[in-house]
């Protein structure tokens, strides 16, 4: 059986600046899986750098509120929305709320660095 207590996982933060925790990725674990899912964290009044992955990726929203930008389209996001990002989708989540935004991130086929390319530069 695989367990991953939420505590127990490494805070990290991640070329687009959110704040991740990795509890399945089949590179770290012997799964027999295709994809990666990571906890992820924006700020209040924060945002993702503009950033796109050669691979699909679907976003959940678990708590908060804020804009997900993806291409030229921006939607407001909120609890219990899904998302889907194309491959090459150009992609960006703001925080819009005075609470962290938390959401998971389903990338499929697994995460891997050189999968992704961060579009701008922080601030």
């Amino acid at each position: 059986m695989f367990i991953k207590k939420f505590h127990d996982l490494e805070e990290f933060m991640a070329a687009d600046e959110t704040i991740l925790r990795e509890p399945i990725h089949p590179a770290k674990a012997d799964l027999a899986l295709r994809y990666s899912i990571v906890h992820a964290i924006v700020k209040p009044h924060k945002r993702s750098l503009l950033h796109r992955l050669k691979t699909s990726e679907v976003y959940y929203i678990l708590e908060g509120e804020g804009i997900m930008h993806i291409d030229d389209e921006a939607e407001q996001v909120g609890p219990d929305d899904t998302i889907y990002i194309p491959p090459n989708g150009k992609q960006s989540i703001e925080n819009t709320g005075d609470r962290e935004l938390k959401f998971l991130a389903i990338v499929d086929p697994a995460w891997r660095p050189e999968d992704e390319e961060v579009l701008e530069s922080s601030k």
